[in-house]
């Protein structure tokens, strides 16, 4: 019997190990296809990686560790964190495990919580002001120290949902892109994970054993609208396996003379006969009833 059970635990440890090497190899092929189509990494790169402690930014340094040495061009990492003096954080953390791992990396020490604090009314959300600055020292330290590109762990559902949050919320066809200029014009940002799904980086990140920091450190509540785009889409998935990656390939899929964008496509143009005066809309609305509906 003892014997029997061996051989059963035996080869369920050989088929966990046989998937988590599956779900390895296609995160490390989504990441290598991501920074190839968008040209993410270039010879000679400084690639900052932000890293939070959460689950996506583990599993983007990790990957992007184990591509490195296989890449064919040359580039460097820094592993940078910003200790934002939130009351419990667990300092040792990420020194521990970058030194242990051998990863080149910066702590980067700025009271930001008590800012937030300070500045938005209790029972109020933070996200926003204190991503803006994260945001602000991040760009400045990379600035400062030489960064070409700064790599954030935002994965392919982070996309998704932002592209609702703007559908439903804010009128808007845009969600976010894999690689794109600071506004200021001074930084590249790249998102290595853009083709990755959240339950494989979750998956990836249990069988790796990360040292996971808990993201409710500050006591402020994950955006409502998010969460409720995220369980939209759960629910969708569920219903229509696979409906979540047509929706991302929509995004790469655009027809700009099927959309009513006039400032993406010239419709006005289009069939106009040369020589012939174009009437503006103050001239249409002048020329009918502007009170019927």
């Amino acid at each position: 019997m003892s014997a029997h059970l061996d051989i059963v635990s035996l080869e369920v440890t050989r088929k966990r190990a046989y998937e988590a090497g599956k779900l390895a190899k296609r995160l490390r092929h989504q990441v290598g296809q991501a920074i190839a189509d968008f040209n993410m990494i270039e010879d000679g790169d400084k690639v900052m990686v932000c890293l939070s402690g959460g689950k996506d930014s583990y599993t983007m340094l990790d990957i992007l560790v184990s591509l490195q040495a296989k890449a064919p061009v040359r580039f460097e990492l820094i592993a940078v964190n910003l200790d934002q003096k939130q009351p419990d954080f667990p300092e040792h953390v990420l020194p521990d495990y970058l030194t242990e791992r051998g990863v080149p990396f910066h702590i980067i020490e700025q009271d930001t919580y008590s800012t937030v604090t300070r500045v938005i009314p209790e029972g109020k959300t933070m996200c926003s002001l204190c991503s803006r600055l994260r945001r602000g020292a991040l760009y400045h330290w990379a600035a400062a120290n030489g960064v070409t590109k700064i790599a954030l762990g935002h994965h392919r559902d982070d996309i998704l949902g932002t592209f609702f949050l703007n559908l439903f919320y804010q009128g808007s066809l845009k969600a976010m892109p894999p690689k794109l200029r600071s506004d200021d014009g001074r930084h590249v940002v790249i998102r290595p994970l853009a083709y990755c799904k959240e339950d494989d980086i979750s998956d990836y990140a249990e069988h790796k054993q990360f040292p996971i920091i808990p993201c409710n450190l500050c006591g402020s509540q994950e955006n409502l609208q998010r969460k409720a785009v995220k369980r939209m889409m759960q629910e969708w998935e569920r219903q229509f396996p696979g409906r979540s990656e047509t929706i991302f390939r929509a995004l790469g899929n655009v027809a700009p003379s099927q959309l009513t964008d006039r400032k993406l496509f010239d419709f006005s143009s289009l069939g106009a006969r040369e020589g012939v005066m174009r009437a503006d809309a103050h001239d249409w609305l002048a020329g009918g009833d502007a009170g019927e509906h």
